[in-house]
């Protein structure tokens, strides 16, 4: 029996693996189990079942096209060739595609970007913006071909002719489609502003209107400072841009309905809030007249004077009250003045030398203390008539006298 080398082993394993037709286009189904995308974009991962488990390679070149992010617990079937690693001498699943189980994978793709860009506020009704009422210039992004762009224009032209529209053309799928309508949003909004912005296409498929998810159209909507009207497809059709506009039309044409208003249904409406203008004019004047032939009826607007008469005699009644009542305040106050100098009068030193008795003064000052006098002194004595000038002969004291100063 021959030696044989480990990688002689190997490489002959690795021939009779992948030679095999059934193995050279497999699918397999199973659980994401361990999945790493590495620096240099390979990704690996673990398919499992219940009872085993399959070891996975998906090279860069085919990872770069991945429209969901796979996520471990996630059942999918994964499309490639089994075929054996030399270096470890282990087989494993090259991987050339790789969808959800039991739905699409743009399906799956569109629901985890929702949820991630709706965690961030981008849909949010709180940063939506109104539409402008009466816009004069309307900005249109979409494909130049096809029926949208007529659409847009002969509805907007129909419902007010004066209304200006403005074109950047754009891819509306395929590669490179979604980062050209993030670019013409942004030229809107930077170089060329405009009163609202209309962004959309036609119908399709999912596959059709995906650049109408993905987050570069998403993000550039939501920073447009222009209002933004979502048309993406029919009626049917729900994007992501739909969901970040500032208001979804079910279809371009509606978008235009939204966006211009209809002149002729404005100059109906005016037309109406003037006849209603006029009627409401002509009730308030023959309410007014109605009122004024009722206060000419009255008698006394037939006989003034006989107004003035009444009022006149009121008049009368409240000055000749006012009168009373003022001399009554009048007497009443004089009569406390009187009262009032009358007390004063009984206090006054002169009432008290009316009654006989006189102040003593020396140098014209009162001597209120006999001990202040001595004899020789001369006085003067005021009476309530008059004065007596007067010499002291001699002083005595009263026996109960006491010591003041």
């Amino acid at each position: 029996m021959a030696i044989h080398e480990v990688s002689d082993v190997n490489r002959y394993i690795k021939g009779l693996v992948g030679s095999a037709p059934p193995l050279r286009h497999l699918m397999v189904r199973g659980e994401l189990s361990n999945f790493k995308i590495y620096a240099s974009g390979h990704a690996y991962f673990t398919l499992k079942d219940a009872a085993s488990q399959l070891k996975c390679v998906m090279f860069r070149s085919r990872a770069a096209y991945l429209r969901f992010r796979p996520e471990n617990g996630q059942a999918v079937i994964a499309s490639g060739r089994i075929d054996v690693f030399e270096r470890d001498g282990v087989y494993q699943l090259y991987v050339d595609s790789l969808v959800p189980a039991g739905q699409g994978d743009l399906a799956v793709a569109f629901e985890q970007l929702k949820a991630r860009l709706a965690a961030e506020g981008l849909f949010a009704e709180a940063h939506k913006q109104p539409l402008p009422a009466f816009p004069r210039t309307i900005g249109v992004v979409t494909s130049i071909s096809g029926a949208v762009l007529r659409d847009i224009y002969h509805v907007s032209k129909r419902r007010n002719p004066a209304v200006q529209l403005a074109l950047v053309p754009v891819q509306v799928q395929g590669e490179g489609a979604a980062d050209e309508i993030a670019a013409a949003i942004r030229f809107f909004n930077e170089h060329y502003p405009v009163d609202v912005l209309i962004v959309g296409r036609g119908g399709g498929s999912m596959e059709d209107l995906w650049a109408f998810n993905e987050e570069p159209v998403v993000r550039a909507i939501y920073a447009s400072r222009i209002p933004v009207i979502s048309a993406v497809g029919h009626e049917t059709d729900v994007s992501l841009a739909d969901a970040a506009a500032d208001v979804r039309a079910a279809t371009p044409s509606q978008a235009a309905e939204l966006a211009v208003p209809d002149t002729r249904a404005l100059a109906r409406e005016v037309d109406g809030l003037a006849i209603r203008l006029r009627q409401a004019a002509a009730r308030s004047i023959e309410q007014k007249r109605a009122l004024l032939a009722r206060l000419v009826e009255r008698p006394s607007f037939q006989q003034p004077a006989t107004l003035l008469a009444d009022r006149q005699q009121t008049l009368d009644r409240l000055v000749e009250r006012f009168h009373l009542a003022a001399k009554a305040r009048v007497s009443e106050k004089r009569q406390a003045y009187e009262k009032a100098a009358e007390s004063l009068e009984l206090l006054s030193p002169i009432h008290v030398l009316r009654r006989g008795y006189a102040v003593v003064e020396r140098a014209g000052q009162a001597v209120p203390r006999v001990k202040l006098l001595a004899r020789g002194d001369t006085v003067t004595l005021r009476f309530a008539d008059g004065t007596a000038e007067a010499e002291v002969l001699a002083t005595s004291r009263a026996a109960d006298a006491t010591e003041t100063k």
